[in-house]
């Protein structure tokens, strides 16, 4: 693994309690990307709803909602004339059990492809990765249950070498797997290209800054755009 790699995920063992503390209702309300659904008719039955359910990379962390991936998607989106609203269900801090939690009320809305950003902060701490799992699946499930032709796309992560090789790779795989045993889509690494590079980051290291968020942007959209053409 490349040096600029390793400093990246030391430095996020030192700041990921700083994102450990959950936002009040307003901020969560707050944190939707794409326009205002002024007219519930337009949004809830024109517009097809894409949910962004993630950490704080989702949230765009230190920067303006507008500035985050989910905002970026909804702009490209908004340029081919498509009939979508990207949803930005970011919290920073959150693990995948938090996310189980968390999950119900945001499927009170119809939902047509449902964006799984979830598991660094459990993997970063260490945690069973059975319970990650478990947790992960059982969030998919509810999405499952609630809209049976909601089209799942994973985005996939990866931990520092220091975590140890057989953690690293059962984490990583956990992702393909994941994907494979719910017909879902992989989104390969959501950081590359972004990851390690300090120009690309905040001044904490980590997360990025609204260039790296363009190209996070990207990289949902190669394998966004594709799902969104065919419906």
């Amino acid at each position: 693994m490349p040096f600029r790699w390793m400093a990246f995920f030391i430095s996020l063992h030192f700041i990921i309690a700083s994102c450990s503390d959950r936002p009040s209702t307003a901020e969560k309300t707050s944190s939707t990307a794409g326009p205002p659904s002024n007219n519930k008719e337009t949004s809830t039955e024109v517009q097809k709803r894409i949910l962004f359910f993630g950490n704080s990379l989702t949230a765009a962390y230190g920067l303006d909602p507008s500035e985050g991936f989910p905002a970026l998607i909804q702009q490209k989106i908004d340029s081919l004339g498509l009939p979508y609203v990207a949803v930005n269900a970011g919290l920073s801090g959150e693990t995948s059990a938090g996310g189980k939690e968390r999950i119900t009320w945001l499927l009170e809305e119809p939902v047509s492809i449902f964006v799984l950003e979830l598991g660094a902060n459990d993997g970063l701490r260490g945690l069973p990765l059975t319970a990650t799992r478990q947790n992960l699946q059982a969030i998919i499930d509810q999405v499952k249950k609630a809209y049976p032709k909601a089209q799942l796309v994973i985005a996939g992560m990866q931990l520092p070498p220091n975590m140890g090789e057989e953690y690293t790779s059962d984490f990583r795989e956990l992702y393909k797997t994941l994907t494979e045993e719910n017909n879902a889509i992989l989104i390969p690494f959501l950081l590359e290209g972004v990851g390690g590079i300090p120009t690309l980051n905040q001044a904490d290291g980590i997360h990025p800054t609204a260039a790296g968020q363009q190209i996070i942007a990207n990289n949902v959209w190669t394998v966004l755009r594709p799902l969104l053409l065919q419906e």
